[in-house]
């Protein structure tokens, strides 16, 4: 397998990666962009984007903002509301794999801002039927997150004629350099369907599977272009106006909101995604099943790439992390309802041929990793200089769990602050 000499990331990173002819992949050039860009001057191009969304009568929302109990959620929000004074709608899509941490995030979040949230809580039964079908099919137990999280704002844009939907980063830029911070790609139909839900819309779903009818999937089906022209509705991503980095956002919400952090099964990183108990344990897991890598080496080609980690610490986290196993595995088949057995039946169908072999005992095992290249010829040439900004992640004390004293799981949800 092929590795890039910078960062971490392997040919078959499943966005697509392209390498040069010094071994770098795309991703990292393209994040260059972000050291020489004149970020005033794209942050004065935003500003002007978002006065003309602005609603004139008051009568309105100015945008939409996607929201969790984690992620880049208070930072997106506190840029458009206290930055840009936008009146934002805050909506969610409930992933059924909630934690504490991200329950009390989001509900924070709502309070602090004192922004209206719109939540979307399919019928679990619904969200089953489909998981068994995209684990068979795509062997995804996440599929159901990514088009709700995507297909629900944006049918709350077309039906209360919202035209503006602000997201945070560009998964394509950041990760494998698919396009330039220039070309401030937004929010398309094909790139959702591409490679977000891995080529299967809802309604193939109803072609794949008899269990499933039109009730089931009809909260993850995208509006019609029409519908989405007729109203104007644009989906703009912030990175390409911000100099994105994760990290510091992060913490700069720690400091400002108390945003709360946890440690995590597979990775690192404890900011990101301690809103999902599956994100970085089970759904994880099968990415490494799949591709022979997982979070570990995204979030470590990340802090590569903003010099704060070499390439060489980072294959000591991905040797930490690459092979754990999940915590959450007998939690989530239990809900699901399936066997372990099953469970591993499904996932080995997709195990990618160029980096997994079986032995002569039926056993599977990497034919190569990251970790057998971390001293790669010609990789002391195109590495980083390291800065002096630490690399660590900090762990926060965690608010108060007595529903009477801290949160509100029901009704309003809002937070007594007061308390």
């Amino acid at each position: 397998m092929k590795y890039c000499k910078r960062c971490l990331y392997p040919a078959n990173h499943p966005l697509g990666i392209l390498f040069d002819k010094d071994g770098v992949c795309s991703g990292c050039r393209v994040h260059e962009e972000k050291d020489f860009l004149d970020w005033e001057a794209r942050l004065k191009k935003i500003s002007d984007i978002l006065k003309n969304f602005k609603n004139r009568n008051g009568k309105n929302y100015d945008c939409i903002i996607p929201v969790s109990g984690a992620r880049d959620s208070y930072f997106i929000v506190h840029t458009i509301k206290k930055k840009f004074k936008l009146n934002p709608l805050l909506v969610t899509y409930n992933k059924q794999y909630n934690t504490e941490i991200g329950i009390r995030n989001l509900a924070y979040l709502k309070t602090i801002f004192d922004c209206d949230l719109l939540t979307l809580t399919v019928n679990p039964e619904s969200v089953k039927k489909i998981i068994r079908v995209t684990l068979k099919e795509r062997a995804s137990i996440y599929w159901h997150c990514i088009a709700g999280q995507t297909a629900f704002p944006t049918q709350i844009a077309v039906r209360l004629k919202i035209p503006l939907i602000i997201w945070g980063v560009h998964q394509g830029i950041d990760q494998v350099g698919m396009f330039s911070h220039e070309d401030e790609v937004e929010m398309t139909r094909k790139y959702r369907k591409d490679h977000d839900l891995m080529g299967l819309e809802a309604e193939d779903l109803l072609k794949l599977s008899s269990e499933l009818s039109e009730e089931n999937v009809r909260p993850f089906i995208y509006p019609h272009d029409k519908e989405i022209e007729r109203i104007g509705v644009r989906g703009i991503y912030l990175n390409n106006y911000i100099r994105w980095d994760s990290k510091k956002q992060h913490e700069e919400m720690i400091n400002l909101y108390s945003y709360e952090t946890a440690s995590q099964t597979r990775t690192f990183d404890t900011y990101n995604d301690v809103d999902c108990y599956n994100y970085s344990d089970v759904h994880d897991y099968i990415k490494f099943l799949k591709f022979g890598y997982g979070k570990a080496t995204d979030h470590a080609c990340r802090e590569i790439r903003l010099k704060r980690m070499s390439r060489e610490e980072g294959v000591e986290i991905v040797k930490k992390f690459q092979e754990v196993k999940p915590r959450n595995l007998d939690l989530f088949l239990n809900w699901l309802g399936i066997s372990e057995r099953g469970f591993y039946f499904l996932i080995n169908r997709f195990r990618s041929s160029d980096i997994w072999e079986k032995d002569n005992h039926d056993r599977w095992f990497l034919k190569d990793s990251i970790i057998n290249h971390d001293d790669d010829l010609g990789a002391d040439k195109v590495g980083l200089p390291k800065t002096n900004e630490p690399s660590s992640f900090e762990i926060t004390k965690q608010k108060a769990k007595d529903k009477n004293k801290g949160y509100i799981l029901i009704g309003r949800g809002f937070v007594d602050r007061s308390k």
